[in-house]
């Protein structure tokens, strides 16, 4: 059932996916779709009061380069700057 909604919803251009529409797209779990979320691995979801859904158009863009990391270079320096912290000073 989920794999016809998946069908249907890919044919509307300015459609928002659900988690489970999501998982689906990447044949996963929705609680792995929070977690590159949560991560910024993937695109941001649209917070509507309590939903939570993804741009299809978006979604789709990602997953055709090839899944990308989403995380802008301010991330990447902060993800690089924790990592390193403490080892100042250590051969």
């Amino acid at each position: 059932m989920a794999q016809e909604r998946v069908n249907t919803e890919r044919e509307r251009p300015g459609v928002l996916l659900d988690v489970e529409a999501v998982a689906a797209l990447l044949d996963c779990s929705p609680r792995h779709v929070y977690r590159l979320a949560d991560a910024a691995l993937m695109p941001r979801p649209v917070h509507l009061g309590a939903l939570v859904r993804w741009p299809r158009a978006a979604i789709m863009d990602w997953i055709g380069r090839g899944c990308p990391s989403c995380r802008g270079p301010a991330d990447h320096a902060k993800a690089g700057g924790q990592a390193n912290e403490g080892q100042e000073g250590r051969p």
